[in-house]
């Protein structure tokens, strides 16, 4: 059996989201790992004239988000450490598997965010984006 002592969690606001806490906190358990939780926040390019970004969700949201997860973990006895990155919203795929290269981890946990296929395939999924750009095991919490 594989050991997952490193585990990247990439949480959202979803509901699926927070179902994957509670997956990655009993695994972290089962193998006495760690849990790197990571939330890319997000931000959008202005295209045409004069340019620029926003951003889609404040810092203070972004780590407000985190301690909510940070507190469920760290409750159940979990070693946990947290990074938030600024990201491209349609990079956020990209993020992700730079922080879990970055961690060596050894199996990222992410909720399925709920698209329908459909809505996958027309809106781009980042759950998809990962599953089909990562090296690492992915464990999808639906």
């Amino acid at each position: 059996m594989s050991s997952f002592g490193t585990l990247l969690l990439a949480v959202d606001k979803s509901e699926q989201s927070r179902k994957a806490v509670e997956v990655a906190r009993d695994l972290a358990k089962a193998c006495g790992g760690t849990v790197h939780v990571f939330h890319a926040r997000g931000h959008e390019q202005i295209v045409g004239r004069g340019g620029g970004s926003f951003d889609i969700e404040s810092e203070e949201e972004a780590r407000s988000l985190v301690a909510d997860e940070l507190a469920v973990l760290e409750q159940a006895g979990v070693n946990v450490e947290v990074d938030v990155q600024r990201a491209l919203a349609e990079d956020t795929y990209r993020a992700i598997l730079d922080a879990a290269e970055a961690v060596s981890a050894d199996v990222i946990v992410m909720g399925s965010r709920g698209l329908s296929p459909l809505g996958a395939m027309m809106l781009g999924s980042t759950t998809y984006k990962v599953l089909h750009a990562s090296t690492r095991p992915v464990l999808v919490v639906p």
